[in-house]
C-alpha cells in the first residue's frame, strides 16, 4: 500500500497550516481536528482498497514464437466487483525483450470484460518465462495505491523464423527450391537412379538409349534417370566465437541455423536423410531424420542452441560425425574461416574427407564489404582499408589451402548463405557425387 501524490499533497498542506499557526494566531485545536478528519478518510479508504477485489486476469500468446517477427500478446481482464476499477496493468514480459503499448492505464467498468493487446519483440532463441501481471490498483478516492500480482506463468519458446519454410510447404518441390534462389540448369533425364523408360527425344544422350528396348519397339527408346534418394546430408554449424558477429540484427550463427533448416527442408522433400550437429559451445547431435517431419525434431534440438566466445574445436567435431554418421554423406560445414585456424579445420575437414564429401561455407561479415567499398577520407580510413584489405588477403590465403585440398569452399555473406547452401547440395546431388 503506498500513498498517492493526492495524498502527499493533502498531507504537505496540512503540515504548512501547522507551520503557520503560531505565526498567524490560529487555534491549534482546529488544525488537529482537520488532521484527525484527514487520517480518518485515508484510514477508510485503505481499508476500502484492501478489500476491493482484483480483476480476474488472462494471456493469450502462442507457445512458441519465431525469431524476427513482432509478437503480440493479448490480455483479457474482467472485472466481478460492483464498482470500477483502476489502475496501471503491465504485463510480466522478459524483462530483455522490447515491447509496445506496455505499462496501461485502465478503467474498468464494473461487470466488463476489457481485452487489450501489445506487442512484443523476443532478443533471441530459447526458452523464456512471462510471469504473472503487475496490477497497481488505485482506491475509490484516489489516495493510495496497491501493486498486486495477477494471473499465472506462461513459458514460452522461441524458435527460428520458420515462416519461409512454411511459404515453401504450399509449392512443389522444385519450386520452392527456386524461392531459395538456387538457380540451376535442369537437364533432362540426368541423375543417378533409373526413374522410367521413354520415347527418345531430341537433346537425349546416345548413353541413355537402351539398345534391347529400341529393337523390341522398333523404335528409340531412352531411359529417364533422377536424383538418388535416400542419400544422406549433415549440417554441421560452428555456433563458437566465430559466429557471435551480428548482421541484419541477428547473429552469424542465426543466420546459419536459418539456412542449415531451408538445406534440410529442401533434402527432406529431395527423399534424403538430413544430420545436424553443432560444435564449439554447444556440442549437440541430432541422428538422420527423414521426411519433412523430420524437420520438426531438427528444430526442436537447436532452438535454444547460442554461440559464445569459446574457441571451436574442429577435429573433435569430425571425430564425432565419424562416430556418429557411418554412411557416406555431404556435410556441409558453416563456420568463419580464419588464418590462425586453418591448421586445426584443415586437419579436421581431411578426416572427414576420408568417408564423406566435404563442403565449407565461409561467412563473410557484410561490414568487410562496406569497408572495401567505402572511399577513405581520413587517415583512420586508410588505415581500416588497409587492415581489411589484410584480412581478407589471409581469408583468401586460407581458404586457398582448403580448395587444394579440393575441399568446396563457399565464400559468402550472411543474406547469400541460404541460395549457396541449397544451390551447391542440389548441384552435388544432380552431379552424382554423392
Amino acid at each position: 500500500m503506498r500513498p498517492t501524490r493526492a495524498t502527499i499533497a493533502l498531507l504537505a498542506v496540512w503540515g504548512l497550516v501547522g507551520l503557520a499557526i503560531p505565526l498567524a494566531g490560529l487555534a491549534t485545536m482546529h488544525w488537529l481536528w482537520a488532521g484527525a478528519g484527514l487520517g480518518l478518510v485515508l484510514l477508510l479508504d485503505a481499508v476500502a482498497l484492501s478489500r476491493q477485489p482484483s480483476p480476474a486476469f488472462e494471456r493469450q500468446m502462442p507457445a512458441v514464437l519465431p525469431l524476427g517477427p513482432w509478437a503480440t500478446v493479448t490480455l483479457r481482464l474482467t472485472n466481478t466487483a460492483r464498482g470500477a476499477l483502476r489502475g496501471t496493468l503491465h504485463d510480466g514480459h522478459p524483462g530483455d525483450w522490447t515491447v509496445e503499448d506496455q505499462p496501461r492505464d485502465l478503467r474498468i467498468a464494473p461487470r466488463e470484460v476489457l481485452e487489450l493487446t501489445y506487442r512484443t519483440l523476443p532478443p533471441r532463441r530459447g526458452e523464456a518465462v512471462f510471469e504473472p501481471g503487475w496490477w497497481r490498483q488505485v482506491s475509490t478516492l484516489r489516495l493510495w495505491t496497491q501493486t498486486r500480482r495477477l494471473g499465472a506463468t506462461t513459458p514460452v519458446r522461441v524458435f527460428p523464423n520458420f515462416a519461409p519454410l512454411a511459404g515453401l510447404a504450399l509449392h512443389t518441390a522444385e519450386q520452392a527450391t527456386r524461392m531459395t534462389g538456387a538457380h540451376l540448369a535442369r537437364r533432362r533425364g540426368d541423375g543417378t537412379e533409373f526413374h522410367q523408360m521413354r520415347e527418345y527425344r531430341t537433346g537425349d544422350s546416345l548413353r541413355q538409349i537402351d539398345w534391347k528396348a529400341t529393337a523390341r519397339a522398333r523404335r528409340l527408346i531412352s531411359r529417364e534417370y533422377q536424383e538418388e534418394k535416400n542419400q544422406r546430408v549433415t549440417l554441421l554449424l560452428d555456433c563458437g566465437r566465430r559466429l557471435l558477429a551480428e548482421d541484419g540484427g541477428l547473429t552469424h550463427f542465426d543466420h546459419a541455423l536459418n539456412a542449415a533448416l531451408l538445406v534440410a527442408y529442401t533434402a527432406l522433400r529431395q527423399g534424403d536423410a538430413v544430420a545436424l550437429q553443432t560444435f564449439g559451445a554447444v556440442d549437440r547431435s541430432v541422428p538422420p531424420v527423414r521426411g519433412v517431419g523430420g524437420l520438426d525434431a531438427l528444430v526442436e534440438a537447436t532452438f535454444d542452441v547460442q554461440p559464445a566466445p569459446v574457441a571451436a574445436d574442429y577435429l573433435e567435431a569430425a571425430r564425432r560425425v565419424l562416430a556418429q554418421n557411418a554412411r557416406r554423406s555431404l556435410v556441409l560445414v558453416v563456420t568463419n574461416v580464419r588464418d590462425e585456424d586453418a591448421d586445426d579445420l584443415l586437419a579436421g575437414l581431411e578426416l572427414l574427407q576420408r568417408r564423406h564429401l566435404v563442403c565449407v561455407a565461409s561467412l563473410r561479415e557484410s561490414a568487410l564489404d562496406a569497408a572495401m567499398a567505402a572511399e577513405p577520407h581520413r587517415f583512420e580510413d586508410a588505415l581500416r582499408l588497409g587492415a581489411t584489405q589484410q584480412y581478407l588477403a589471409s581469408r583468401k590465403r586460407a581458404h586457398a589451402q582448403l580448395r587444394a585440398r579440393r575441399i568446396d569452399v563457399l565464400d559468402v555473406r550472411c543474406e547469400q548463405l541460404p541460395a549457396a547452401l541449397v544451390q551447391h547440395y542440389l548441384a552435388i546431388k544432380r552431379a552424382g557425387r554423392l
